[in-house]
Parts: C-alpha cells; structure tokens; sequence
C-alpha cells in the first residue's frame, strides 16, 4: 500500500465518522446483526480458508466463527439498550446547596477512527472481525483493520464480507477498512485521524506500538493486549485435574492467551497423570513459521534451565511445508529453583508448554505470586470445598485480584465467554491499559464523556433530550435533591 492510499484510508475513516456517530441505536444494531448474519452464511468458505493457513482444526474454528458472529449480536442488543452511554442529566437547581447548578447533561460519545491490529491465534475472534472491531464499531467508531500476515488471504475475504453488510445495512462509505503491512499499520497509527488503537499480540511489538502511540503530538488511547502466563494454583493433585490441566496446556496447540503457564501442585504430589496424558496428544501444527521457531527455542530454553524435572519432553519438527508440528512439553520444578531461574523459565512460553511448581506450604503462596507475576489475565484457584470456605485460601485471593483480570474457582482458563460482565485485561504487562477486550464493557474502550452546560434541546444529542427519543436509561438528579446528601449515615 502506498502512502497516497494510506492518506486515503485515514481521509475516508475521518469522512466517515460524524456521520457513523449519528446513527440511530436500531440503525448500527441492525448493521451489527446484518455483518453477524452474512458471516455466518459465508462460514463453510472462510472456514476452509482458515484451516488452510492456520493449522487450526475444524471444530475449533466453527466454534470461534460463532462466537465471534453472536459477539456482533450481543453488541447489538447492548447499542439498543443504551446504558453504555451513561447518560446523566442534573437538573437546573437554583437551591444547590454548593451554589446555584446549571442544567448539565452528560454521556459518552465515539472517539473516532480506531486502528486494530489483528491477532494470529484467533483468526476470527480478534482477527477482523472479531472482538475489538465489533466494540470499536458498536460505539459508533469507523474501524482500520491492520490484518495478520498469518491469514492474509482469510483476513481479505473477511473483510470483503464485513465492508459488504455494512454497505448494505446504509453505513457510510469508510466506515470498516483492511491494510496490510507493518509500515502501513505504523504509519497510520501515527496519523492524526486516527483516535485510538487496539492491539493483540506479542509484549515486544505491543509495547513498540504503545510507545508509538503515547509519543504523538496529542497521544491517543491504545489498548495492547499483551503476554499472560495464567498462573493455577491448586491445593491438591489428582489424576482428574492433572489429566485437565494438560488438556488446558494442549488444547489449539498452547497458543491461546488465557493457556496456565504454571500449575502450582503441594510437594509430593503424584504426577504420573501428567506423563500419561501428554503421551495421548497428537501433534499439531503451530500458527505459522515465526510462531514455531520461536517455540522451538522457547522449549530448548526451559528444558536447559537449572532444576527442571522433565514430565513429559514433547517434541518439534518442522514438515515439509516449512511448518513446525509440536507435541506437548511439561517440567516440573520446585519454588527455588523457580525463582533461581527468573525469565528463563517466567518467560510465556507461546504454544504447547508448561511448568509444574512443587510447593511446600501454602502460606508462602500469596507473597510468590506477588512476586512472581505482576500482571495476568487470569489466576486461578483449586480447592476443595471446605478450604474455600473457611478462609483459609483468602491471603491468596486478594493477591489473584490484585494482578489479575479475572481470577476463576475450579475450571481451566482457556475459554473466555463472552458475556456482559466478563473481563479480559489485567495489570501491566498483560495489557497496556486495563480494561477488557471482551464482553460489552469493551464498548467503553472507545468512547469519551462530554458534557451539554445550558445546552437547549434542539442542540442536544438524542439521548440527553428530554423527550428521549431513543429510550435510553436516563440517571436523572433533580433539582433539591443534594439537601439529603449523607442522610443514609443518620
């Protein structure tokens, strides 16, 4: 892509934004659902195109396709509602008791243009038409889709199908773009049009692209999701959860963002289910060829570093297409030697790969993980009933939220549903900013609050108007109300 067609793509996001912005909630909902529905309808041909050059079964990817056409729809359902724009209106109120009050209306309103950088591991969920594009668009913000060069042919047809329903569905022209190439996704993040980005991805390009971001003349909001190791922290050891765990570890050959890194077991525990379960694991092919060397040398590491027991070896090869084929890999050491070998074992490990800790009490737990892993999208927790009720477990609790986005009782992390109330970021460096790429609130990311003083209705934006005419939630503060401020203490 050229510069000159770089200046155009800005130029047609930035035409396109008012326009997108004052669209009726039924209006972007409905285009929601006509992008959800032609998906769905072209799924057989974007699935064999993903398959071909992703490596990822079919069943998987049926599922992601899905989910990231129900996706659409829930965002849809969310614009109509119209609660995320949080509109608040106070009253007039000559009697306030701080001083005489203007009349004031708040909401939220579109940033502008977003730049979404594709992700490889799901070449529908948080690829072009996933996640970040879906929220991006649901908050009324034209989208520029940096695709991925893992699936470049899927990403082209994908978006053909997108720009297509939105067209048909009345959005304006430059509402949903695809560009391809670092340098272009570089320079357009750069370009003054452009109001926010969204990345996910490495912790090396993420950062570079933050970096990027904040040193603008006028920085913008970028939104990376980054590296995450998902500690699990269990309080025994069977063969049912070991036997789970390294179906978590395996599952879509380890290359999910949510994959436990670590599994922490008591010392002495048996875990020959372990061994057993990731002998039974077929091999499978890893993204693309940059995300195999890369693990290929990521497994040498770890199983070179000090104080590793190896559970099971697993393996590499590279076929004959160029792409590596893997075979699940698990150590085991104890908490010193943990911490003794710092990145080299700390480091996620992208791909089918994990690391069993051996710990001797359970007190010590809550400090390590502190320690250890700053940020993450997940920590999970498994115990038995009885220890989770009887406080036992709490100091470790607090330390999970403390550096996690969502901290999850029993069950495996890989898996994020999507929901209204679920959280997929958490403290650096699991994310640039944290907020959630997934469920509504990932609607938040792109909007900003602005507030009408005085205004009168006919310059009022819809959903601050008296007569409400979309039917949004309205928190209204009447006027005499801020007497009774505190009266809940009396």
């Amino acid at each position: 892509m050229t510069e000159t067609s770089i200046e155009q793509v800005a130029a047609a996001a930035a035409a396109a934004a008012r326009p997108f912005a004052r669209t009726t909630p039924r209006e972007r909902g409905g285009a929601l659902v006509a992008v959800a529905d032609a998906l769905d309808a072209a799924g057989p041909e974007l699935i064999a195109i993903a398959m071909r050059e992703t490596g990822l079964a079919q069943a998987r990817l049926t599922g992601e396709l899905r989910r990231t056409s129900w996706q659409l729809r829930l965002f849809a359902d969310t614009v109509v509602d119209g609660g995320y724009l949080d509109v608040r209106i106070d009253e007039a109120d000559p009697d306030y008791v701080i001083g005489p009050r203007p009349d004031v209306r708040r909401m939220r309103e579109p940033l502008g243009p977003v730049l979404n950088f594709a992700a490889s591991n799901f070449p529908f969920a948080f690829s072009v038409a996933g996640g970040d594009t879906a929220a991006a668009l649901a908050a009324g913000c034209p989208v520029v889709v940096k695709a991925h060069s893992g699936h470049p042919e899927l990403s082209r047809r994908t978006a053909e199908v997108v720009a297509d329903a939105l067209r048909g569905a009345g959005m304006p022209d430059g509402v949903f773009q695809l560009i391809a190439g670092q340098e272009n996704g570089v320079a357009l993040l750069r370009d003054e049009r452009i109001r926010a980005g969204a990345f996910t991805g490495s912790t090396g390009v993420g950062r570079m692209l933050a970096d990027i971001a904040a040193s603008r003349t006028v920085p913008i909001p970028f939104y990376g999701e980054l590296g995450s190791v998902n500690p699990v922290y269990a309080t025994y050891a069977d063969d049912e959860l070991l036997q789970a765990f390294v179906a978590s570890v395996s599952g879509s050959a380890g290359q999910l963002c949510t994959k436990p890194g670590f599994l922490f077991v008591p010392e002495g525990a048996d875990l020959s289910a372990v061994t057993e379960s990731a002998a039974s694991v077929d091999e499978h092919r890893l993204l693309n060829p940059g995300i195999g060397r890369t693990f290929a040398q990521r497994r040498a590491d770890v199983l070179e570093a000090d104080g590793v027991t190896v559970l099971s070896a697993g393996e590499t090869r590279t076929g004959d297409d160029g792409q590596t084929y893997a075979t699940p890999t698990v150590v085991t050491v104890d908490v010193d030697a943990l911490v003794a070998a710092g990145d080299a074992l700390l480091e996620e490990s992208f791909g089918p790969l994990s690391v069993i800790v051996r710990y001797a009490d359970l007190s010590t737990l809550p400090a390590l993980h502190a320690g250890l892993f700053p940020g993450n999208l997940t920590s999970t927790v498994h115990a038995r009933a009885g220890e989770l009720e009887d406080g036992s477990l709490s100091a470790l609790v607090d330390a999970l939220v403390e550096t996690s986005g969502r901290v999850l009782f029993g069950g495996w992390p890989t898996g994020v549903s999507v929901t209204p109330a679920m959280q997929h970021g958490g403290p650096y460096p699991a994310t640039t900013t944290d907020a959630t790429s997934v469920g509504t609130a990932a609607i938040g990311r792109f909007l900003r609050g602005v507030a009408y003083q005085n205004a009168p209705q006919a310059l009022l934006p819809a959903p601050l108007r008296d007569d409400n005419p979309w039917g949004v939630p309205q928190q209204r503060s009447a006027a005499g109300l801020s007497t009774t401020w505190g009266s809940f203490a009396g």
